[in-house]
């Protein structure tokens, strides 16, 4: 399995933030429209990402809910056939949820910078260092933390879960 390191967090002051991951990044951005699927696992979560009807990806994944960087642990199978694998799916293993997002992916060393504007929810950043085979967490971890101190994200705004489970949860701030 493929590992990286990330972090969440909320965003206060999204123009601001965009202009300083713009300055620090190596190309412009790619704009993503996302629509995720996410299964009941017994482990781990799983997700469907359709990015068009013939273009998507099958992505498992695990990592702790908690706030701050952490290790993430996953696997990516492209498909394109994504709504006749989301039928199957969810007739083997019932929807969990569903995030629509649209994504701005940004590449800052070996950091995918994405700033998200979730529906129901709103505009979030996620930083996932691509760890390299001979790299540790630790050193992952120590990229992150000073991206973070680069950007101006907050350790008060860092957030430990996925989107699909803020989405369910009745408390979160909107």
């Amino acid at each position: 399995m493929a590992k990286n390191i990330e972090i969440k967090a909320r965003v206060n002051n999204f123009d601001r933030l965009k202009k300083n991951v713009e300055r620090l990044s190596d190309a412009p951005a790619e704009i993503l429209q996302q629509e995720d699927t996410f299964f009941n696992t017994q482990k781990g979560r799983l997700k469907l990402r359709i990015f068009a009807a013939a273009r998507g990806e099958l992505i498992f994944y695990q990592r702790e809910d908690r706030q701050g960087p952490k290790s993430s642990f996953y696997l990516i199978s492209r498909t394109d056939a994504p709504e006749a694998l989301r039928a199957a799916l969810e007739g083997a293993l019932g929807i969990r949820g569903i995030v629509k997002k649209t994504r701005l992916v940004y590449h800052i060393g070996q950091t995918r910078v994405h700033l998200d504007e979730v529906a129901g929810l709103g505009q979030f950043i996620e930083l996932e260092v691509v760890l390299h085979h001979d790299q540790s967490e630790e050193e992952g971890e120590k990229i992150a933390h000073d991206l973070m101190q680069q950007l101006g994200i907050h350790e008060r705004d860092l957030i430990s879960n996925a989107y699909v489970d803020m989405l369910k949860k009745d408390d979160f701030p909107h």
